[in-house]
């Protein structure tokens, strides 16, 4: 291992479409359509499609900045160079704790949907879920050219399904399934709204990859451009399956899916929804892992985190620091989960706060850095609005950017007052004149 390594382009167009579909396109899409029709019934299709319409601004906003500035800090690099090198590093850190609880969350959601159709105990669920976790870090260890490949598979695999589960149902929706449109009245619409917009961030996530690109331009832009329209279509489609067929109304109304799964070929539908999210949910490990330890090493190349997370692995120029840093957590996580000291409820919240705040500060950061193209500015001034109006439904989830902004400044007041960045070292004189002239 050595820190005089350079992490390698070998993320092409292909890698970044299935890289991007993988963070955003999570459990979600198995659990929300039916919470969502329950919540405001056929109605919930038109939060749907304010969402799906408003997919695209979100997704262009991050995939502008890594065309723009590809870095493997990402969003946190981002803010550095519209504002300041102690906001990047607030930026990156928020994003870099949100990942060793928001990936063994998503890890314990997928090995849950196998489990529950096997039958299997709580000890299962938890070897499946560390599986997963153990798949994603030796991906990324391998190197994101395989990561590549492999999140390619993954995706049409979870493309393929959802698609089939979508074609099942169309012999069971009936017209008479949509009405009463409104049975709860408007307000519902607006609180299914505010639940679905967590369905459709995760675009700043492939932003901490753009330094491997291969051509930051064609894989951010177009790639990211490509991701928004398929992620958008599968939720709205697989919500208009969901309340065509009334599945929602059949049983638990985040089994919606395996209820059209299982009309459709009988009782293998239920293992194929367990194994559709399983596949799901690995995606969105590998990419957030990827990330995530990414960020670590931009950190620690920055002299805000520990020298050793910025190390690379001398046979594959990945960062192992980081991923050992996620090894770590991963651990401490899931021993907490299985000894009961917290839940999976409690721990789905912890992260909210600080995923959203990263995105807010990627979206702040696009209306600066991007003032030379009016549209440029104008998508991540609605991006920007669209997730403040969102952040205060996080509610007591605040607590925990609160907890890390005070331990880094603790720890800043321990380093005599040195800053946590050196600009210098992270924004390249090219950059700076990008910046300047717009």
């Amino acid at each position: 291992m050595t820190n005089e390594s350079k992490l390698q382009s070998t993320i092409g167009l292909p890698q970044a479409i299935a890289l991007y579909i993988g963070a955003v396109l999570g459990s979600g899409i198995l659990i929300v359509p039916g919470l969502a029709a329950q919540m405001a019934g056929p109605a919930s299709l038109l939060a749907w499609g304010f969402m799906t319409l408003l997919i695209l601004p979100m997704a262009l906003s991050m995939g502008l900045l890594s065309a723009k500035f590809p870095n493997a800090g990402g969003v946190s690099h981002f803010v550095t160079l519209a504002f300041s090198p102690r906001a990047g590093a607030y930026i990156g850190w928020f994003f870099l704790m949100s990942v060793p609880i928001g990936a063994p969350v998503a890890a314990l959601t997928g090995a849950g949907y196998m489990t529950a159709a096997m039958g299997w105990g709580e000890e299962s669920r938890m070897m499946l879920a560390a599986a997963m976790l153990a798949v994603g870090l030796i991906i990324n260890w391998i190197g994101m050219k395989v990561a590549g490949r492999i999140q390619i598979a993954v995706v049409i695999a979870i493309v393929a399904v959802l698609i089939f589960a979508i074609a099942a149902a169309l012999p069971q929706m009936e017209t008479v399934h949509f009405t009463p449109f409104v049975p709860h009245g408007w307000f519902p619409v607006g609180q299914a709204a505010a639940i679905l917009f967590w369905c459709f961030i995760g675009w700043e996530a492939v932003s901490h990859m753009s330094e491997e690109f291969t051509n930051p331009q064609r894989a951010a832009v177009k790639g990211v451009t490509i991701a928004a329209v398929i992620v958008g279509l599968l939720y709205f489609l697989t919500a208009l399956a969901t309340v065509g067929t009334q599945s929602y109304l059949a049983g638990d109304s985040d089994a919606s899916l395996v209820w059209v799964i299982s009309r459709a070929i009988g009782p293998w539908g239920a293992i194929i929804a367990g194994l559709t999210g399983i596949f799901i949910c690995t995606a969105t490990i590998i990419a957030y892992v990827g990330a995530a330890s990414r960020v670590a090493y931009a950190l620690s190349r920055q002299g805000q985190a520990f020298r050793w997370m910025g190390m690379l692995s001398q046979r594959f120029h990945t960062p192992i620091g980081g991923i050992a840093f996620l090894s770590v957590c991963f651990v401490i996580i899931m021993v907490l989960y299985g000894s009961g000291t917290v839940s999976l409820t409690n721990l789905i919240q912890f992260p909210n706060a600080t995923f959203i705040l990263t995105y807010l500060g990627g979206c702040a950061a696009g209306i600066k850095l991007l003032r030379g193209s009016r549209w440029g500015v104008a998508i991540s001034w609605i991006s920007f609005i669209s997730t403040a109006i969102v952040f205060p439904f996080v509610g007591w989830a605040m607590l925990y950017p609160c907890l890390i902004t005070a331990v880094l400044w603790i720890t800043d007041r321990i380093r005599h007052k040195r800053t946590l960045s050196h600009p210098a070292s992270t924004i390249t004189e090219q950059e700076k004149a990008t910046v300047r002239h717009g």
